[in-house]
């Protein structure tokens, strides 16, 4: 059975940093990319970066130059390092695995993890 545990979230004021931690276990294949996403009350669900096996990264604009996405292939662990956090930046993040086995695809989310930035 696939978990991502997720951790590192909290209340942290504007400005300040907070780094988030998923690891994930159970997984079978291999992962073809690692990424998180956030969502904010009343608003979708949006990415906000993604890295693959290979160590290619994707960040949405926004998060460009404040936050850093990384992963430890050996531990199947990605995270999230934020700076210069906004109140804007308040949402549950959500750690997302996409991988490939025996021909299909899969894709597996955590449970959420939330980030308040208090103004």
């Amino acid at each position: 059975q696939v978990q991502l545990v997720e951790s590192g979230g909290g209340l942290v004021q504007t400005g300040g940093s907070l780094k988030l931690s998923c690891a994930a276990s159970g997984i079978i294949g291999s992962i073809t990319a690692m990424g998180w996403y956030r969502q904010a009350p009343g608003k979708q669900r949006d990415l906000v970066a993604s890295i693959t096996s290979s160590g290619i990264t994707n960040y949405a604009d926004s998060m460009k130059g404040r936050f850093t996405i990384s992963r430890d292939n050996g531990k199947n662990t990605v995270y999230l390092q934020m700076n210069s956090l906004k109140p804007e930046d308040t949402a549950v993040y959500y750690c997302h695995v996409a991988g490939r086995w025996l021909g299909s695809t899969y894709d597996h989310w955590g449970q959420g993890t939330q980030v308040t930035v208090s103004s």
